[in-house]
């Protein structure tokens, strides 16, 4: 029967990927041809966007902690309004064994207006870049290397088409009927 000792190092040697994987700090990805802006998430203890993320996002982190897990909280900014003296953008992932998927941490981004955050895009998973294209005022974003979201007035939303999932109502009708 292998020692207990023996079997902590075994679980510390199985949870490493994921612990470093959790910690890896992101660089979104250099800006292209396509005039780009990537957003740089850090850690940034201590400061007003911190604390602003750690107060929005306080749920999530405290199940983590409740789990043992000890996220970490990676922050960003940028200006997204088309003026340039729009309100500034906080753009939050928190780092987690918990909380990020096979797709990687899922990024939040809120925008700030005076002492008030509103959630406007929530949890993508992605490099994220503010491009030079704007609707409804605000900047487009991009998500990965193609996926570029606009600006609807309140949030924003997807580009990407969804694909086709067929006659759904026909689906659902023929589906209901076999189980009557």
């Amino acid at each position: 029967m292998p020692s207990l000792r023996f079997l902590v190092l075994l679980s510390c040697l199985a949870l490493a990927p994921a612990v470093a994987q959790a910690r890896v700090h992101h660089r979104h990805a250099s800006s292209g041809s396509n005039g780009a802006k990537p957003v740089i998430l850090t850690q940034q203890p201590n400061s007003a966007l911190d604390q602003a993320a750690r107060q929005l996002n306080q749920g999530d982190i405290s199940a983590a902690t409740a789990k043992g897990d000890r996220p970490i909280v990676l922050v960003g900014s940028a200006p997204l309004a088309a003026s340039g003296h729009g309100d500034i953008a906080l753009f939050v992932q928190i780092q987690s064994a918990r909380l990020c998927g096979s797709a990687g941490c899922s990024t939040s981004i809120y925008l700030g207006h005076r002492d008030h955050w509103t959630k406007i895009l929530d949890s993508v998973s992605g490099t994220i870049s503010v491009l030079p294209r704007i609707h409804g005022g605000m900047h487009d974003l991009l998500v990965g290397k193609d996926d570029r979201w606009a600006w609807d007035g309140h949030e924003y939303q997807d580009t990407m088409p969804a694909p086709p999932i067929g006659n759904l109502r026909a689906d659902v009708a023929a589906h209901q009927a076999g189980h009557q």
